[in-house]
């Protein structure tokens, strides 16, 4: 039995890559279908194969995530891109992001980009944001158009903080996701403002997800991610998404408090006295609400929960 990770899923084909970089085309047993599995691309797989051309994934290995818009597996980083303006910096868009990346276990780094476009007083409220988000213990670089720096700031990004780890590119329609992964690769060639023909992504082209290796990376070809409802989300579970709310919860009088009415709560404490900017918790208690409002899901017989 052979061991690698589907690195490309096309018309019914998995390409699986072993650890030489020898790249089997294969087909999925019939019983995973049965078992309501489907092999994603960042799976690691067991496969049996005679020649590169023919060969049957055996067994999906566990992950430790999984998203479904785009279908990728074991991810490690999600690096958000979010426009200075051009479409508006938002931080509710931002902490939507967050949210869902947390919940997958998937650790975030934010880019913003298109700072050389904003006025001074602009570039003071991201550099604002920057410093509350650092301060939570996320990373946020600061992008300006110009090509030269954005490639030497990319370069360096992706040899010491990103080497040997399966990244996915998330982030606001028109903030320039495509722009970067062509700083980053300019042989992908994607084209900017539109869908990309040559990686199979647009409305009449066959479904096509394909693991792109840049410097010691590997980036999901697809960068849109519009999974950004909450439907796999608990209220009660939440604040774990929230780090500096999560980190207090031990101070709140309940022990199951949700932070939104319950009394002497640490969280609302810190907002009052400014060591959780407003603007996080205004977002927070809005998802609770949206969590709390949504209509119930009933799954299908058979459906894994």
């Amino acid at each position: 039995m052979q061991k690698g990770q589907i690195t490309k899923a096309l018309s019914g084909f998995y390409y699986v890559t072993d650890e030489t970089k020898t790249i089997y085309q294969t087909r999925a047993r019939g019983v995973f279908r049965n078992q309501n599995l489907t092999p994603l691309v960042g799976d690691y797989v067991e496969f049996e194969s005679d020649n590169v051309q023919e060969g049957l994934i055996q067994k999906l290995l566990e992950r430790k995530n999984e998203l479904s818009r785009p279908p990728v597996a074991n991810v490690d980083v999600g690096i958000i891109v979010m426009a200075a303006t051009d479409p508006a910096f938002s931080t509710q868009l931002l902490d939507r992001f967050l949210v869902m990346l947390e919940a997958k276990h998937i650790i975030p780094y934010i880019v913003v980009t298109k700072m050389d476009l904003l006025t001074e007083a602009e570039k003071q409220l991201i550099l604002s944001y920057q410093s509350d988000y650092q301060t939570i213990g996320y990373q946020m670089m600061l992008m300006e158009e110009a090509e030269d720096d954005r490639s030497e700031q990319l370069e360096t990004l992706f040899k010491d903080r990103f080497s040997n780890q399966l990244l996915v590119f998330i982030g606001q329609s028109g903030a320039g996701k495509s722009t970067l992964l062509n700083v980053i690769d300019p042989s992908l060639e994607l084209k900017v403002g539109e869908t990309s023909r040559s990686l199979g992504r647009g409305k009449h082209t066959t479904r096509h997800v394909e693991l792109i290796k840049v410097f010691d990376s590997l980036i999901a070809d697809t960068p849109g991610f519009s999974a950004l409802s909450f439907d796999e989300i608990e209220k009660e579970e939440l604040s774990e998404y929230f780090p500096e709310m999560w980190d207090r919860r031990a101070e709140c009088k309940f022990s199951g408090c949700l932070h939104v009415n319950e009394p002497k709560c640490a969280v609302k404490k810190a907002v009052s006295e400014g060591d959780i900017p407003e603007y996080r918790y205004a977002d927070y208690v809005l998802f609770f609400e949206e969590i709390q409002n949504r209509k119930p899901r009933y799954k299908r017989k058979g459906e894994s929960s």
